[in-house]
């Protein structure tokens, strides 16, 4: 298993170290997240670049409430420190995959550029 657990002590580092990161925020109580753990699980091992991180919900109020998670699972990618994405809901592993994928074509500069062009 790829998957590091994140909290509010180590959330600055794992931005400062990675490219791109996935952020999966559960609760032990969540029977979708029980659903999607193994999911996200499978997938990290096949990308092992990619940092893959778990937030308990439960434990870190104050990574959730940044984050703006208002039900779980949700599942929130940044690149370069730049959220690309977040998605509530168990995602089928084929999906994460292809997420994946995309992800990692996505040039965030170009993302930053269409925001200052407004």
């Amino acid at each position: 298993m790829n998957v590091k657990i994140v909290t509010e002590k180590n959330m600055d580092e794992v931005l400062e170290k990675n490219q791109i990161i996935f952020l999966d925020f559960w609760a032990s109580w969540c029977e979708p997240c029980k659903v999607f753990g193994p999911i996200y699980d499978r997938v990290s091992v096949t990308h092992p670049d990619i940092f893959f991180g778990k937030i308990n919900t439960e434990i870190e109020h104050l990574l959730s409430e940044d984050f703006q998670i208002k039900s779980i699972p949700t599942l929130v990618i940044l690149k370069d420190g730049i959220v690309i994405f977040s998605e509530s809901g168990v995602i089928p592993e084929y999906v994460l995959n292809n997420i994946v994928a995309e992800t990692r074509k996505i040039d965030v500069a170009l993302l930053v550029k269409e925001d200052t062009d407004i």
